[in-house]
């Protein structure tokens, strides 16, 4: 089956603009501090984004199915007195980035890599535990967003249970996995997480934009 065309745009990197690949979009935001970028179905949908600004399409799901009204009122709204977390990874394994933003402003908080030969459940864990530990640094009662089910399960464990091989070129993902492992079994937190209802509420506010 041929893979569907993608449009990607870039607001903010070098140098920004549409590309039609995930390779060319890769090379105007490699090295860019705070990348701003997203995928986008149509060459229409992405000329319209390019001509807006990329706050406004965050934490939008361009493909979010129909949900029942009580549904909607049984989830509610997203609590914005959060941050939110998420991985992104091209391949899998493939390079991959996780970070943490607030759920309200989408304002960057914390982003680590690219790293090579990581896989999007890895960062999904690394996220949620660097989430943890940045609340607890900070001293905050917020409460942390992830739309990964198996993240989540994996830090009530304590335990990255991930079958990705370990090699030379992804030696510091598995340095990370080891520390954020170590700081789970040694540190206390109240903080509580909760599971994003992407099916009610769009991407999670630290999506990538790369779906």
């Amino acid at each position: 089956m041929r893979k569907k065309q993608k449009y990607y745009v870039v607001w903010l990197g070098n140098p920004a603009g549409i590309f039609d690949s995930w390779k060319e979009c890769q090379l105007s935001i490699k090295d860019v501090s705070g990348a701003q970028y997203k995928s986008f179905l149509t060459i229409e949908e992405a000329k319209k984004a390019f001509r807006n600004k990329y706050k406004d399409y965050i934490g939008i799901n361009t493909k979010k199915k129909k949900i029942s009204k009580e549904e909607l009122i049984k989830i509610g709204e997203p609590n914005l007195y959060t941050i939110s977390v998420d991985a992104a990874s091209s391949g899998n394994p493939g390079i991959m980035e996780y970070r943490g933003v607030d759920t309200q402003t989408h304002q960057q908080l914390f982003h680590q890599g690219p790293f090579e030969q990581g896989t999007n459940n890895v960062g999904e864990f690394l996220a949620l535990v660097h989430g943890l530990a940045f609340l607890k640094q900070n001293n905050s009662d917020r409460k942390i967003y992830s739309d990964s089910k198996i993240a989540i399960a994996w830090i009530k464990r304590k335990k990255c249970n991930t079958k990705l091989k370990k090699t030379l070129k992804n030696k510091k993902i598995f340095d990370l996995i080891l520390r954020a492992e170590n700081w789970l079994k040694t540190n206390t937190y109240k903080t509580i997480i909760i599971k994003w209802e992407t099916k009610a509420w769009g991407e999670i506010p630290a999506d990538f934009g790369r779906k």
